[in-house]
């Protein structure tokens, strides 16, 4: 066992403990202390439970692995998932609270006085969380898979039972608490790495500071200034500069700032805390604990290219000695290579690896060989061989093409035959960057640590949203009213390990990157949740006619356009088109297409609430009351 394997066992492992026993120690004894911890959690800390529930895996893991590769662009990422708490803050946290409901299916229901139209909340919730729980899998497979020394499919089976037995048998209350302390968890393993990093890539040990500083070499040259410069002698985009169109940066900001907003294992936190001004407090609290790694993130992400940049491209582009040998690999390379998360191939054969942008030459290659690869078992299995040489006749012809353009390339004079990176997943950058700096071992268990605490503490909160939606909402609310606390508990915890499965089975075919995963989710909460939370709490006029057809049409609508090009149900080959931008509506990608979505939840329940009959006297009081800035009581059910 090496030293990096022993330290990784030892302060994963005291962690686990730490949240076996937390959870344990907190286990629900009723359905209060279950979905909302009775209430009884103050502020600060439900603001750091509440940092830790938001920040998943695709925070921890994937957002800097993004901002590695997509720079300047993915600054959308940043503005709206911190954005949409100030949102959430103001416009819904404290009404929500006052309100008074455990869930926010139960307060659709009673605000449009519908069982119908909880039911459809509850179908919205599930879609949602269940595609969030994705990404979080994913992260989970990725951290296991790397750190335990096994495959990704049985690193997402360890943490699918791991998530089980905190979150079915804590409920909100072990979450809670537990997610304090993966809070601690995340946080030190996050900063702790970039402070190492930013020492010694400039000289300054604060990473905010340090990606705005010049390099520590002594050539004068600033980090972000040196990045650009050595991406863009690869062929790379510049990191600084803005390629993606402005209103897709535009959109995707907005989908994930309203998404955020509208995402119900965040909302269910605000009624964890006594009274309104504590739901108030509690998200400016988890604003401040957010903001230490959403800070830190841009650093590591940048840091985190220009490492792994300097580490295959060794010396001046195009020199016979400035490519790392292929046999000379890292460590760290070999051991993602294990997980197959990273690969190589050397096209050229020459031993060294080169990586570059080539163009269409990598993806006509990788084309060519799928389609061959068809081919060849069309014909020893007795399959369609004339659709399967027409897909290979397609392939060589793309193939001619985009080498013809490459061998315009001055990459073509040195010899280089395409791109030998065949693979590099965003997910791994996070956890990989301690390596590429080789930092000290105990630094990169920590990080393998932090991430797990990361992906299993959203997946915990997430899954207890699924669990109460069927059994408080559905159940109890709707078909079983006089369900005893003890089978409803029970209840919860059946749909918390439906749920874990079909999440873990999603999580080892994703649809994409974690982040990529979750702002589809995030991109249905804002064409669903976030709309009737709005008219519910600010639109006296709203009715149920309204409510329902407006969450119908807006998820119903960014669904039909996320399958549409990341295929039905997520399985891959179902596509309807290719996913680029030359196929999206208004160029608009499936990830930011939240927003469009939200606009027409408005504008159906706006224009069906207007031809049908207005909400009784009642509930227009009932609008005015929540909005009433008084205390709030005890949560109810």
């Amino acid at each position: 066992m090496t030293e990096l394997q022993i330290w990784t066992y030892l302060i994963v492992g005291a962690s686990f403990m730490l949240y076996f026993g937390i959870a344990w120690w907190a286990r629900a004894g009723s359905t209060s202390e279950f979905y909302v911890a009775g209430g009884s959690i103050g502020p600060v800390a439900n603001g750091m439970a509440t940092a830790a529930d938001w920040m998943s895996a695709a925070s921890f893991i994937s957002m800097a692995g993004i901002i590695a590769f997509k720079g300047y662009d993915a600054s959308a990422y940043l503005m709206g998932w911190t954005g949409g708490y100030v949102l959430m803050a103001m416009l819904l946290a404290p009404y929500l609270r006052k309100f008074g409901k455990f869930t926010v299916p139960e307060f659709v229901g009673d605000r449009y006085y519908s069982k119908t139209a909880r039911i459809v909340a509850v179908v919205c919730l599930i879609v949602i969380s269940l595609t969030y729980v994705i990404g979080q899998m994913k992260g989970v497979g990725v951290t296991f898979s790397r750190f335990l020394g096994v495959s990704m499919e049985m690193g997402l089976i360890v943490g699918m039972v791991i998530v089980f037995f905190y979150a079915a048998f804590g409920g909100m209350k072990g979450i809670t608490y537990t997610q304090i302390a993966q809070y601690v968890v995340l946080i030190l393993a996050y900063t702790i790495p970039a402070m190492f990093i930013s020492f010694n890539l400039t000289g300054n040990p604060i990473p905010q500071l340090g990606l705005g500083s010049t390099m520590a070499d002594g050539s004068g040259i600033y980090m972000l200034d040196k990045l650009d410069q050595v991406i863009t002698e690869l062929g790379f985009k510049a990191y600084t500069t803005q390629n993606d169109s402005t209103i897709n940066v535009f959109m995707l900001t907005m989908t994930l700032m309203i998404g955020t907003a509208g995402l119900p294992h965040v909302i269910i936190r605000f009624f964890t805390v006594a009274t309104v001004k504590d739901a108030r407090s509690s998200a400016g609290w988890a604003l401040i604990f957010i903001a230490l790694l959403y800070t830190t993130a841009p650093a590591v992400g940048a840091m985190a290219r220009l490492n792994l940049m300097n580490t295959v491209q060794t010396g001046a582009v195009g020199a016979a000695d400035g490519n790392l040998a292929m046999d000379a690999r890292p460590a760290w390379m070999a051991n993602w290579e294990k997980t197959g998360l990273i690969s190589f191939k050397d096209k050229n054969g020459d031993g060294k690896i080169q990586y570059y942008s080539d163009g269409p030459l990598s993806k006509a290659q990788a084309d060519m060989g799928a389609a061959e690869k068809g081919l060849k078992e069309a014909t020893e299995k007795g399959g369609d061989t004339a659709k399967a040489q027409a897909a290979v006749d397609k392939a060589t012809a793309a193939l001619a093409e985009a080498t013809t353009k490459h061998d315009g390339t001055k990459f073509a004079g040195y010899g280089w035959k395409g791109n030998e990176i065949t693979k590099v997943d965003n997910d791994i950058m996070v956890l990989a960057n301690p390596e590429i700096a080789n930092l000290p071992n105990w630094v990169i268990a920590l990080v393998a640590a932090g991430g797990i605490a990361a992906a299993l503490s959203t997946a915990a909160g997430l899954l207890l949203a699924i669990a109460s939606s069927v059994s408080h909402d559905l159940m109890k609310g709707i078909f079983m009213p006089n369900i005893s606390e003890k089978s409803e508990l029970m209840a919860s915890r059946v749909a918390i390990t439906i749920a874990i499965v079909l999440a873990g089975y999603m999580g080892m075919n994703p649809p994409g990157f974690a982040a990529e995963v979750v702002a589809l989710a995030f991109g249905l909460a804002a064409s669903s949740i976030f709309p009737v939370l709005m008219m519910g709490i600010f639109s006296k006029r709203m009715n149920t006619a309204g409510a329902i057809s407006g969450m119908l049409a807006g998820i119903g609508l960014t669904l039909v356009y996320i399958f549409w090009f990341k295929g039905w149900f997520f399985v891959k080959g179902t596509e309807m088109a290719p996913n680029v931008a030359a196929n999206w509506f208004l160029g608009i990608s499936p990830e930011a297409f939240g927003t469009v979505g939200a606009i027409a939840n408005f504008a159906v329940a706006f224009i069906v609430s207007k031809f049908t009959a207005p909400p009784p006297e009642h509930i227009q009081h009932l609008v005015e009351d929540v909005r009433i800035p008084r205390g709030a009581g005890a949560a109810t059910h």
